[in-house]
């Protein structure tokens, strides 16, 4: 299993959600960021620096994990500085509370 997590613009997030839904990633959870990097100082617009974005967090099998980084890629680009970041880490163990299930067989 992975954690596949991005930082997105927050103009992007319905595009990167769909796009996620039409891969059939259906659940993940996301919250606002407000992200301060000095990528953007180089733009004309200083005071753009802390521009509003989406922390988003996916847990996929492995056989999931390219088409989900696939999918936030490609929905999420604009080509300009402040298009985010996609992580990638591995998950070792995870544990549905409800049915004490364990395992891949938690993501379906």
């Amino acid at each position: 299993m992975r954690k596949v997590e991005a930082i997105i613009r927050a103009s992007k997030f319905q595009d990167v959600k769909n796009a996620l839904y039409g891969v059939g990633v259906n659940f993940f959870s996301f919250w606002n960021v407000t992200e301060a990097d000095n990528e953007h100082s180089i733009k004309a617009n200083p005071s753009a620096s802390n521009d509003l974005k989406y922390h988003l967090s996916i847990i996929v099998n492995d056989d999931f994990k390219e088409v989900t980084i696939k999918a936030i890629l490609q929905s999420a680009f604009t080509g300009e500085v402040g298009d985010g970041r996609v992580f990638v880490t591995k998950i070792d163990e995870v544990y549905k509370i409800r049915t004490k299930e364990q395992g891949t067989i938690t993501l379906r």
